[in-house]
């Protein structure tokens, strides 16, 4: 594993605690599949023009280029500081895998693992694939039920996965302790490569089909134009580009500084240990299958004829390169490591000598420890982002290697066809927003890191980085009545407590303890009358001479008089949902638009950018966090409602779908008669200012017809009561 002239580590015993002071200075590994490679040379011609300029010559970036370039586009250029491969690819284990938890980031992995199966074949480079398969190991039994719990999702793929007993365990892997295991998860298609080679067979195949992979070219400026490209200047001269894609890896935050952008990104420190020859591995007749014990927070891998070894330590004891954060990535660095730290790691160190005895003897050729960048949810953002023309990431990848292949393909038919080929909303790099400190992304990078290999659970709630500035004009009020989630930074009631109940967080893959409390809320809406703060939707004004012209483009369904509101879906240009959205005619050619708390952005940024393209002459504002909202429904949500107001909300006079501005309580709000539970009920939209006094005197008045609080959870489950769909999940 180590290549020549770089620096070794004493060979250790895996069970002896570590020397200070050992190896930590730069090195290198080279290609697992023979010896060090040579670097593919960089072309020396120059484009001034070019259709698509990606930054970054990682395997993300090079992916790109490799699959706009084969799916026809002339003038792609990548531009590299370094050399490729630098930054976080080299030094990566190469894990591949079909699964993931959600369902669609199995359709990256899929697509990932597909292309590296065919590559060296279409390129002529090695790529030093390999694809023992893998086995989640489950020594509780929750993880049984997680495990459980993913079988009933993967129906939806086309990828083998199954359940597996311990003796089956054994079997494929016979060096295994098996006092613990209860069952396996196993998935055949899994594996590794070697990233180093990989890369280079994705550079081999862009320069095959036209791209040009520029480096050393660091990119030392982004000028936007007014007709939305890009003057891209580097040293070597400047290019002007249709759009850029930040593919910079941990310099992914200075590439988005020089045009005012803060992504949320943190460098972390991972390790992983490579073992000398072990003669039982080396005795096998075939690889073993990738292993993650999940309790003890490892992977191990076959490395030739001995072992790798990968922890992911306690958010506690984790190192985070913050510096990075505060003061930048150091000038030069490319291919270097930082200081190993067996100390941080000792735990998993003991229980993977626990789980593989044969570790106990191993000796270590190397320890890496090397960055890699995590975003907030430990999921990458990839796509255009919001607030700047032509703009691209594919940044914040903590699992590259299995994410760069089928994130190329992704993006690439996503920029050549003018739409996504399928919805992928939860790595929309629009999913944060100006309350995404820099704070917050390190305790929720610290959280994610951590938590690798937790149990998952349905609803599953983090609770770091929490609150966040955005928070509602009910919150002080209502925190210590219920449970809050979290939506798109803000805190949102999800159920509430009663006296005597349970009132800690304890999810499970059975009956939770939020079961009866919720069950009381549905109840509560359907017989009586409850309030729901839902601040965090997504809201925008529209108005402008042209605006029932955008929207009459924007939306598959007519365009409500004024005074009244329906439910319509932005469509793309194949006829696809995009997103679901409420639109209200607040007053002539003027618009109360509302989404969903998690597709904010995702949806502004498609608004903004069609009302560029067709020019439209309308004004477009954010209001998500100016407005504060309240829902009160159920039977008497009328009887309720009318003793605070002089409005006339009867049947006859107030309808169904109308919105009207009115003042209850004596607060100036826009009122919309539409409820999510299909029960009678308003929408009221007010300033944040005044959402507690609203609230207090809703309650107040609501006393004589027994009125409550109800959240999200009752709220979904009345809502599919009445088959009304979700976008994002039924649609």
């Amino acid at each position: 594993m180590l290549c020549r002239g770089a620096r070794r580590l004493r060979t250790l015993p895996l069970w002896s605690s570590p020397p200070r002071g050992s190896s930590g200075g730069p090195r290198s590994l080279c290609s697992q599949d023979g010896g060090q490679k040579p670097p593919l040379p960089a072309e020396t011609q120059w484009k001034d023009r070019a259709e698509t300029v990606i930054i970054g010559g990682g395997c993300v970036g090079v992916s790109l280029a490799y699959h706009l370039a084969r799916a026809g586009m002339k003038d792609v250029v990548l531009l590299e500081k370094s050399e490729l491969t630098a930054g976080s690819t080299w030094h990566a284990a190469g894990l591949t895998t079909y699964f993931h938890p959600g369902i669609n980031l199995k359709k990256i992995h899929y697509d990932s693992i597909k292309l590296y199966e065919r590559l060296e074949e279409e390129t002529g480079q090695v790529v030093g694939f390999h694809q023992p398969g893998s086995i989640r190991i489950a020594t509780t039994p929750v993880r049984v039920d997680e495990f459980k719990y993913q079988m009933t999702r993967t129906g939806w793929h086309a990828t083998e996965q199954y359940i597996i007993e311990p003796e089956k365990i054994q079997e494929m892997f016979p060096l295994l302790n098996m006092d613990k295991i209860l069952a396996g998860l196993y998935n055949p298609g899994d594996g590794h490569i070697d990233p180093y080679s990989l890369t280079m067979a994705l550079a081999a195949g862009a320069r095959k089909y036209g791209a040009l992979l520029k480096y050393p070219a660091p990119v030392t400026s982004l000028k936007p134009r007014l007709d939305g490209t890009w003057d891209v200047d580097t040293p070597q001269g400047s290019v002007r580009a249709n759009r850029i894609v930040n593919a910079a890896g941990f310099w992914a935050r200075e590439v988005g500084k020089m045009i005012g952008l803060e992504h949320p990104l943190i460098p972390v420190q991972h390790q992983y240990v490579v073992t000398s020859t072990i003669p039982e591995v080396k005795a096998l007749k075939r690889e073993l299958p990738v292993l993650r014990d999940l309790e003890g927070s490892y992977y191990i891998r076959q490395e030739r004829d001995g072992l790798l070894f990968g922890p992911y330590e306690s958010q506690e004891k984790m190192k985070v390169q913050d510096t990075w954060v505060t003061s930048g990535v150091p000038p030069g660095f490319g291919k270097e490591l930082f200081e190993s730290d067996l100390d941080r790691i000792m735990e998993h160190v003991k229980a993977a000598m626990e789980m593989v005895p044969v570790l106990k003897k191993a000796d270590i050729i190397n320890i890496v420890n090397g960055p890699i960048t995590y975003s907030p949810d430990i999921l990458p953002m990839v796509g255009p982002h919001q607030g700047v023309r032509n703009y691209w990431v594919a940044i914040g990848f903590g699992y590259g290697i299995i994410h760069a292949g089928g994130v190329g393909k992704y993006l690439s038919d996503w920029i050549l066809q003018g739409e996504p080929p399928f919805d992928l909303i939860e790595l929309d790099p629009n999913r944060y927003g100006k309350w995404t400190t820099t704070q917050y992304t390190e305790a929720k990078a610290r959280e994610s890191y951590g938590f690798n290999n937790i149990v998952g659970y349905p609803k599953e709630e983090r609770f770091a980085g929490r609150p966040t500035q955005r928070v509602s004009g009910l919150y002080k009020t209502l925190r210590s009545k219920c449970s809050m989630g979290f939506h798109a930074g803000w805190e949102q009631p999800h159920w509430f407590y009663k006296p005597g109940q349970d009132t800690q967080y304890r999810p499970s893959f059975r009956r939770t303890n939020w079961f009866e409390p919720v069950g009381l809320e549905y109840k509560q809406v359907m017989q009586r009358v409850g309030v729901i703060d839902l601040s965090p939707f997504g809201k925008f004004n529209i108005k402008g001479q042209d605006s029932i012209k955008l929207l009459d483009h924007l939306f598959a369904n007519v365009i409500p008089k004024v005074g009244f509101t329906n439910i319509s879906h932005m469509l793309t240009p194949k006829g696809r949902v995009y997103a679901e959205l409420t639109v209200s005619h607040q007053s002539p050619g003027e618009f109360l638009l509302i989404t969903g708390s998690g597709s904010e952005l995702h949806d502004l940024r498609w608004i903004e950018e069609e009302a560029v393209k067709g020019g439209y002459d309308v004004e477009i504002k954010n209001i998500t966090d100016e407005l504060g909202v309240l829902g009160v429904a159920g039977p008497y949500a009328r009887k309720v409602l009318q003793k605070l107001t002089s409005e006339d909300l009867s049947d006859g006079v107030f309808k169904f779908l109308q919105t009207k501005s009115l003042k209850v309580a004596n607060i100036p709000v826009i009122a919309i008669r539409i409820s999510y539970t299909g029960e009678l009920g308003w929408e009221l939209y007010h300033r944040q200012e005044d959402s507690a006094t609203l609230y207090d005197a809703i309650m107040n008045a609501g006393q004589e017809e027994g009125i409550d609080n109800f959240g999200t959870y009752a709220m979904n489950a009345l809502r599919l009561e009445k088959a009304f769909r979700a976008w994002g999940s039924e649609v």
